[in-house]
């Protein structure tokens, strides 16, 4: 019998030859934040005929970054850039999703634009995450919280960068949602102490989350997005 893992599944108009998922895997080799050559072979090498692939989490837009050399979905460049990438996986018979990511309050303004800080729902600080010997490790910028008529801005990062993803080839956007980034920013209560909103009750702090996805299933479709 059969491994349930290598047998077909359908995920919405999606026919995957089996049900082994490459998943988002950080890289850092996207110098000045453009995908390059040499992923080509990266990705190429781990497609296999009706398998799914997701990127590493690529940025929406220059204040989503909170890493160094990760790649972007947000200028035409990048977009360029991915083409190839792209077509190498659909060449060998692949599905390709990209991961579509905004850190927020996870980064320091030597990653930001113009070295300002990071945005948040928050202006709470993030306590370094990473120490040896009794020394932190990594140090994070405070955040500036994020006025309220600024957010519809970052939510049309969100649904841009799902454009350009199609634009690139890709066949669909995961939504990065977790991990203690931006999105999760909002949902926790722990972190999102606003009092708009976007705050509060926790369907408040689920709107931004909703907003973006209606945003980006309204740009490219629902059977795209994940």
């Amino acid at each position: 019998m059969a491994s349930p893992l290598l047998t077909p599944y359908k995920m919405g108009k999606f026919n995957l030859s089996h049900r082994v998922v490459l998943a988002p895997l950080t890289r850092q080799r996207s110098y000045d934040n453009v995908p390059q050559p040499h992923a080509i072979l990266y990705y190429s090498q781990r497609t296999s005929n009706g398998g799914l692939l997701i990127t590493e989490a690529t940025g929406v837009s220059d204040t989503a970054q909170g890493y160094p050399q990760t790649p972007g979905i947000w200028t035409k460049d990048h977009v360029q850039a991915w083409k190839p990438i792209v077509d190498a996986v659909h060449a060998k018979g692949g599905v390709f999703f990209c991961q579509i990511w905004h850190v927020g309050r996870v980064s320091d303004s030597v990653y930001q634009p113009n070295g300002q800080a990071p945005i948040s729902s928050t202006d709470k600080p993030l306590t370094p995450q990473i120490r040896s010997n009794g020394i932190d490790q990594v140090q994070f910028t405070p955040p500036r919280r994020l006025r309220t008529d600024e957010i519809p801005h970052i939510v049309n990062d969100f649904r841009l960068a799902a454009r350009n993803a199609i634009e690139a080839g890709f066949d669909g956007v995961e939504i990065h949602g977790a991990h203690g980034y931006l999105l999760e920013q909002f949902m926790k209560d722990k972190v999102n102490d606003r009092t708009d909103e976007y705050g509060g009750s926790l369907e408040n702090r689920c709107r931004f989350a909703l907003e973006v996805v209606e945003a980006v299933v309204n740009e490219i479709g629902a059977d795209r997005v994940g």
